[in-house]
């Protein structure tokens, strides 16, 4: 790596420099790097995954859209991604048939990750018939990790049934090692359930750079907001020294389209900035994101290989959230969740609305929204406005759930 990517400069330098030379005047825009010479995308460092032993590359590809497109799958091998991470309920199970179409003759040059929820009550003959659908779709033996998907209630992970599972699975070669992945209101309460019983090999948690304190702390007369989870560092770090591996999603931080192509340059693009973020601290092996076109895989591993931030970076963040910050729901809050009378769920309804109006992807803000089971259709009709001030970074609820209604029902 060249002098550019700040070798020497560690984390606590990297704030303090970038809230003095970028925040304090205006966040200009930045200037564009004077005969840079490009380095073809590809990847550029490989992470051991904690005590599964497993070398991975450090951005890896998410295929919760994947919807048989397998050139995009062949153009990540190309550049080096042996890290598919899916679920049997990714694009109602597409993205794992789209995998095992395009791994064809490649399975063992990768690393296969899949997902099923594990409810309280759900029994162990349940869990291995969603493995085994899942293996038939991805046309493989086996996985290499298999995980709890989207817990945010400790009472799932009390389930012996899983165990139960996960032990009868290993047995049969059907998977090697297993964990859960979550980004909700009651994550770090679940993670430390998890390592206190010793259930997983490798967590795939929401960490994104506005969910680090320090993010905040230098900018507190420009914005009024605060990190969620801000025990998030801590559990991670207890999870890296039991050599639990360690994957962050949700590492753009909702990841709203178009916002900061202007200033975007010399530095990184926003993505690459929010990437170097996170896989320049000490809590994370590598992250997954999902991966829609040949450009944004050779995008996202412009930040493969990086240790340490750029100076820049940290004025091209601090504008998204300046830009995005009063309409964005934040992940890890839910302090919402139970403010309407009607049951309507509020941080989930959000979500949805982020897919469709931020990300453009209304196809995927449409299933999960009809799975919601309770939907905000109660909002069009409601005038107490009871979720109004209801959260704690000051969003417009009642009319940010409106309309998050409208679009997805469009």
């Amino acid at each position: 790596m060249t002098k550019s990517r700040s070798d020497g400069l560690d984390r606590r330098e990297f704030l303090r420099r970038g809230a003095a030379t970028g925040v304090g005047l205006g966040l200009l825009p930045l200037a564009a790097a004077a005969g840079a010479v490009p380095e073809e995308p590809r990847v550029r460092r490989r992470v051991r995954l904690g005590r599964t032993g497993l070398t991975i590359s450090d951005v890896s590809f998410g295929s919760s859209r994947l919807r048989g497109d397998e050139r995009l799958v062949h153009h990540a091998l190309e550049r080096g991604i042996d890290y598919f991470d899916t679920a049997e309920s990714y694009t109602g199970g597409r993205s794992e048939e789209t995998l095992g179409k395009a791994l064809a003759g490649k399975r063992e040059k990768v690393v296969l990750v899949s997902k099923v929820k594990c409810e309280r009550d759900s029994s162990r003959d349940e869990l291995m018939r969603a493995l085994e659908g899942s293996l038939r779709r991805l046309r493989t033996d086996r996985v290499e990790v298999y995980l709890n998907h989207a817990v945010n209630d400790p009472e799932r992970l009390r389930n012996d049934e899983w165990a139960e599972f996960a032990s009868r699975a290993r047995a049969q070669g059907k998977i090697r090692f297993t964990g859960m992945s979550g980004h909700g209101g009651r994550l770090v309460e679940c993670l430390d359930e998890a390592l206190d019983r010793d259930l997983v090999d490798v967590i795939l948690v929401a960490y994104n750079f506005g969910q680090d304190p320090a993010f905040y702390q230098r900018f507190t007369q420009r914005f009024d907001f605060v990190a969620r989870q801000p025990d998030l560092p801590r559990v991670l770090a207890r999870a890296k020294q039991k050599d639990v591996g360690v994957v962050a999603m949700k590492t753009l931080m909702g990841g709203r389209l178009n916002d900061l192509r202007p200033y975007e340059g010399g530095g990184a693009t926003y993505a690459q900035a929010a990437f170097r973020w996170v896989l320049s601290g000490p809590h994370v092996d590598a992250l997954v994101v999902s991966m829609r076109s040949v450009a944004e895989i050779d995008e996202y591993l412009g930040a493969s290989g990086w240790r340490r931030p750029d100076v820049a970076d940290l004025a091209l963040l601090a504008r998204y959230v300046e830009r995005n910050g009063e309409r964005q729901c934040r992940y890890g809050c839910a302090d919402c969740a139970g403010a309407c009378p009607q049951g309507v769920p509020i941080p989930e309804v959000l979500r949805t609305g982020m897919y469709a109006r931020d990300q453009g992807d209304l196809e995927l803000a449409r299933a999960d929204y009809a799975r919601l089971g309770t939907d905000a259709s109660a909002c069009l009709s409601c005038t107490a406005r009871p979720c109004a001030g209801a959260c704690p970074n000051g969003l417009r609820l009642e009319r940010l759930v409106e309309d998050a209604h409208r679009i997805v029902r469009s």
